[in-house]
This record gives structure tokens, C-alpha cells and sequence, in this order.
């Protein structure tokens, strides 16, 4: 099972912390709220650990039933998830096929970096080890901010704790890092040294860290600041996001905007309304609470009509004479959905022939995005010849 118990400065929130050391100590003074999405993490990672666990390790058969079925009576578990920590467990299958003899594979990992990071600790989803190389491998769930794992942080504070732990039973001189986030596609992998772990670590994290762990050091706002607890009142973050707001010197007709001059309004106004709608969301939470936001006060939204008991309503529909024929609609599923029910393997033999995927609708991305331009000539034309 992930931990209950958090490091104040662990590996999963290292990104912030490296870049904006005093965001730790402004941040103890906002509670954390974990949502659905979190607690649907948790379940999946609890799953993903004993599909490993039954495979790599001696499990009876009915211990690992009697937990598969109190992972599957949770309210948030779905096929997608089943069939998800299946490509999961598949995945880790191929990695250990990959080292010239059978590796030690070890779940929920506790990792201990303090030799670089006061207190530092966290939980490695996964370590594999043999021979020279060390792999370490993290399982993400969500699908809402794909994880770069090239030089990722996490992943390398995740590394130096393994390496101290297996330091006296291996030489390794791989270590290969693995993000398996697999609803957004296949793992990604890069691959470092300890030497290089160890120069980074000595060199950036210490003095980082211990900025940190002091509440020392200097404010710096950036995509770091998406899961900081304090982004909503931090003046910083506040002041480097109002900047969207600054005039332009007109370069052309002084009543229009150039080209240019959007570009570099787009550029900022997409963080500048991500911080917004957290201010937002602080506004409105503290209007419930009590407090006074000048200006602005919180009121009942919209309602829809609805059955207080659809069951006993449409009781009477049926003692009134009215068929259920009338009452019901149907509708068939959508493709997610078959998918779901049948799993992926019995979908793609049954009817993936019948599947196909149309051109996606135009949406303006930053240049960075890795997807080829969209051209809407170029897509008349192909349309033409097919």
C-alpha cells in the first residue's frame, strides 16, 4: 500500500521545492486536500502492487483473491483500471527479462536520501536490481499531466535512496529510471550513472534542500507552482502571473493587436488563468467558511429539478398505466465503454476492424508541443484524395 506518512520535503513534490525552496514552509500553513483523483491513485497503485507482488513473490492463490476482491467492491474501481495495472505488471515482466539473470524485484520500496535532504525519505513503487544495473520504476495513474521523466527529480532522489540501500550487495554502474504512465501511453525510460546522481545530488539538491527545510532561500513562480498548496495567495506567483497585463507598444495599427503581440499574449494568459481559477476556488472556499472576501460573497448556484426516488416515481408512472417502453431509453455504448466491458484483448479480436480513428478537432498548443502542426488546407486536400 503507498505510505500514509510524508517526508516535508519528499521526492514527489522535489521539483517545487528544487526550484522554489521557501514554498515548503508557506505551504504547511494551507491544509492539503487530496480529491477523488488522489484517492483514485491510491487504489490504483494498490492494485498495480499486488499484481506484482502475486507474481514476483510466493503469494497463496487466496490471499490474493481475498484482496483482489476488496480492491474491486471500491467505488472507484473500473475495467480501465483492471485492464491498466495488467499493462503494468506486463511492462515490469519485460524489464526483468532484460537483465541476464532473474533481478531482485522489490515493491513500495522505502528509500531513504537524508544524506542530501534533511528528513528526506519516500516510497520507489518499484526497484530492480541485478548485476550492475538498477532500475527504478514509478507507476502513475492519472492522465491529466503527463510526467516527463528525463531528469526528473523524483525519479532521481527515488535512485540515490536505492542506491545506498543495495550499495553493500551491488557495484552498479546503470541506473535506468522508468515512468509507467501508461492511460497516456507506452513507459518512457532514460537512463544516468551514479557518479551523475551523485554530482547532482552533492551539488543542486544539498544546498536546495536545506533552503527549504530553513523556509530560506528566494520565491520563484513557474509550472512547479500547479500542485503548491499556497499558489492561491502567494504573492510571487501572484505578481509574476498579473504581468499578462502589461501594455504593448503598438507596431502597427495602434487599435490592433499584431500577430506577435498575441503569441505573447497566449504565452502568458495560459498560466495567468490557471492561477486565476485557483484564487477563485481559495475566494469561494473562504466565503464558506465564514470569512469576508470585500466585494464578493457566495451564493446558491443554479439547481435542476430531479427525483428525490426515481425508483418509487417511476412505480406510480407504471401503476398509472404507463409502459416502460416510454420510460427508457436505448442507447448503445460508446467504444471506451465495449472496451471496458470486453478488456482490450477480446475488443481488438472482436471488433477491431470496425474501429477508426477520425482527425482530431483544431487546438491551438504552445509551439513546444511535440504533435506536428495542423494545416487546414492540408487536411481539405488529403480529404480530397481520399
Amino acid at each position: 500500500m503507498p505510505p500514509a506518512a510524508h517526508a516535508l520535503l519528499g521526492a514527489s513534490s522535489a521539483e517545487r521545492w528544487l526550484a522554489c525552496p521557501p514554498s515548503v514552509r508557506l505551504s504547511e500553513k494551507f491544509p492539503d486536500t487530496a480529491g477523488v483523483f488522489a484517492r483514485e491513485g491510491t487504489l490504483a497503485h494498490s492494485l498495480a502492487e499486488l499484481k506484482v507482488r502475486s507474481y514476483f513473490t510466493v503469494m497463496a492463490k487466496s490471499a490474493y483473491t481475498r484482496a483482489y476482491n476488496k480492491i474491486r467492491k471500491d467505488e472507484l474501481f473500473s475495467t480501465e483500471m483492471d485492464n491498466v495495472t495488467d499493462a503494468y505488471l506486463d511492462y515490469i515482466k519485460d524489464c526483468a527479462m532484460q537483465f541476464p539473470a532473474p533481478p531482485t524485484v522489490a515493491c513500495e520500496v522505502k528509500v531513504n536520501f537524508s544524506g542530501y535532504v534533511p528528513d528526506g525519505f519516500g516510497t520507489a513503487d518499484l526497484v530492480m536490481i541485478g548485476g550492475n544495473t538498477l532500475r527504478v520504476i514509478d507507476f502513475k495513474y492519472g492522465k491529466g499531466v503527463p510526467v516527463e521523466v528525463t531528469d526528473n527529480a523524483q525519479m532521481k532522489l527515488y535512485a540515490l535512496g536505492a542506491l545506498a540501500q543495495y550499495a553493500l550487495l551491488y557495484k552498479v554502474e546503470r541506473v535506468i529510471l522508468s515512468i509507467a504512465q501508461l492511460r497516456l501511453g507506452e513507459p518512457t525510460e532514460w537512463e544516468t550513472t551514479p557518479d551523475e546522481l551523485y554530482k547532482w545530488a552533492s551539488e543542486y539538491v544539498r544546498p536546495r534542500a536545506q533552503q527549504a527545510y530553513n523556509g530560506e532561500g528566494e520565491f520563484h513562480a513557474g509550472d512547479h507552482c500547479r500542485f503548491c498548496r499556497a499558489k492561491a495567495k502567494c504573492r510571487a506567483y501572484a505578481e509574476a502571473n498579473t504581468a499578462v497585463t502589461e501594455q504593448h507598444t503598438p507596431d502597427e495599427d495602434p487599435a490592433l493587436l499584431t500577430d506577435e503581440e498575441i503569441g505573447r499574449l497566449l504565452t502568458r494568459a495560459e498560466p495567468f488563468l490557471k492561477w486565476f481559477g485557483a484564487v477563485q476556488t481559495y475566494a469561494l472556499d473562504a466565503a464558506l467558511d465564514g470569512k469576508t472576501i470585500p466585494g464578493w460573497k457566495a451564493v446558491e448556484g443554479r439547481s435542476v429539478r430531479q427525483f428525490d426516488d426515481i425508483d418509487a416515481a417511476f412505480a406510480d408512472l407504471r401503476a398509472a398505466g404507463i409502459e416502460d417502453a416510454l420510460l427508457y431509453e436505448r442507447k448503445p455504448l460508446t467504444l471506451s465503454g465495449v472496451e471496458r466491458l470486453l478488456g482490450k484483448k477480446q475488443f481488438a479480436e472482436l471488433c477491431g476492424g470496425h474501429v477508426v480513428k477520425p482527425a482530431g478537432k483544431p487546438t491551438l498548443v504552445p509551439e513546444s508541443d511535440s504533435r506536428k502542426p495542423y494545416s487546414r488546407a492540408a487536411a481539405d486536400f488529403a480529404a480530397i484524395e481520399q
